[in-house]
């Protein structure tokens, strides 16, 4: 509902049809699968246990010595089979249906609408044409006092079409036929020059206009043929992709590598030989005093300004080199981590219904409520935070703040410790309590004998 809502100035009055809206949504239900069975872990867990908690069960397992790990572990294993589940639904799935959805989405968006006159409002969805009718009769396809405005192109001259009333009909392809009864057309013929301008007028009792609506009906690209994206690879091509970037990255470093020891080669050469052609002027040109050894050797002042002009117009380049280097490198990198991203989200989403089995139990039996409601508003908020923290996380690392693997894993590994901290509790409330009645039985045997 709210892909729809969000959407729907997209899909209404294009004239789509109904199996194809149907289809996008199927198709954009995939990734919501990928988010809703973890959440659907967390509330089934935190309602399972806050039921046993809730029905004093949880207490009777506590007097029977039952350990909760032992009460936990088909939970366990049933969270684990849905992890490996929704892991392999997204590497194997879910790229294809994100680039179909996207494909028919982009189809749909290209869609014009369909051919639909207003009462005294222009319509301008055909090409070269631009209608206005005062009224119209649905019933019986009949059009009154309209005005046919057609423009220049494609062997059409320009000119002004009124008629009285008209008919509108299609024998079922892809053109529209307008039949006109009473009316004139007036078209504006070439000139010899631009400032002259000549009209004609003529009237008709029929006239007879074809459209082609073929650029109105909805038509389908191939999914394939488009460009693909991080959420539209699985991750064999991701990983191909990160693979060609960093062979990329080294070609440019060799190449600033080359550049670099050209700039300085070259800049040893010119020193030298500059350096060489006045050692001849030095005794009748005074050099500069100076503390750099290099420039002290130069016979003139001339020479040695030369020298540092030529040192520095080549440090310049090398610098512009380094500073386009260095932006090309942050750029590829930051696209090599957003492949990374991606891959480890395939991974680390699906794991979160082991973390959140973890989590939901010992949080339901602290509760003790096993209704929708309790389980509700707990679940709301730990997926929210946990929501955040992975959309953070992403573009912390997509920015090179985080690495992609902790970006992505953080979150797991912060509620994992939180599950673990409220499991280690429940634990020991309940070991507790054993210890306690064992210590009663060895202190006051003749207390317990005589219980039935």
């Amino acid at each position: 509902m709210q892909f729809l809502i969000l959407h729907a100035d997209k899909l209404i009055g294009k004239g789509i049809p109904a199996s194809i809206i149907l289809e996008l949504i199927v198709t954009n239900l995939a990734y919501m699968v990928v988010m809703a069975v973890p959440m659907a872990v967390l509330v089934a867990t935190v309602m399972a246990f806050g039921g046993l908690s809730e029905r004093n069960e949880w207490t009777a397992l506590q007097a029977a010595g039952v350990h909760p790990l032992r009460v936990m572990a088909p939970m366990i294993l049933v969270s684990l089979g849905l992890a490996v589940s929704v892991a392999w639904f997204s590497h194997a799935v879910l790229p294809q249906a994100n680039q179909k959805a996207r494909a028919l989405f982009i189809d749909i968006r290209s869609k014009k609408p369909g051919f639909e006159l207003q009462e005294g409002a222009f319509y301008e969805g055909i090409e070269g044409y631009t209608f206005l009718v005062n009224r119209l009769d649905a019933s019986t396809d009949s059009l009154y006092d309209i005005t046919l405005i057609q423009r220049e192109g494609q062997g059409r001259q320009r000119a002004t079409i009124r008629a009285e009333r008209g008919f509108l009909s299609n024998t079922g392809g892809a053109v529209i036929t307008l039949s006109l009864r009473d009316g004139a057309v007036i078209r504006q013929l070439p000139t010899m020059t631009r400032s002259d301008s000549r009209l004609e007028s003529s009237s008709f009792e029929q006239y007879v206009v074809h459209f082609d609506v073929s650029s109105l009906a909805f038509s389908r690209s191939q999914p394939d043929a488009r460009a693909l994206n991080d959420r539209t690879m699985s991750v064999s091509q991701m990983r191909a992709e990160i693979d060609t970037l960093e062979q990329s990255s080294q070609r440019d470093w060799e190449r600033f590598q080359a550049q670099s020891n050209a700039v300085l080669r070259a800049t040893a050469l010119n020193v030298w030989s500059n350096w060489s052609r006045e050692r001849a002027q030095s005794d009748s040109l005074g050099p500069i005093e100076t503390k750099y050894v290099a420039l002290s050797r130069f016979g003139s002042p001339e020479t040695q300004n030369r020298a540092l002009n030529m040192v520095k117009s080549n440090l310049d380049e090398y610098r512009t080199h380094a500073a386009a280097l260095a932006s090309s490198e942050r750029a590829t990198q930051s696209d090599i981590a957003s492949y990374a991203v991606e891959i480890f989200k395939k991974t680390s989403i699906p794991f979160a219904c082991v973390v959140f089995a973890w989590l939901g139990a010992p949080l339901g039996i602290l509760v003790r409520r096993g209704n929708i409601g309790i389980a509700g508003v707990l679940s709301a908020l730990a997926l929210t935070l946990y929501f955040v923290l992975v959309i953070q996380g992403e573009k912390f690392a997509d920015r090179l703040v985080f690495s992609p693997f902790w970006g992505m894993w953080a979150p797991n590994v912060l509620y994992g410790l939180f599950a673990w901290l409220a499991l280690t509790f429940v634990i020991r409330t309940h070991i507790r309590p054993q210890l306690f009645i064992g210590w009663r039985k060895s202190r006051h045997p003749s207390e317990t004998s005589s219980t039935p």
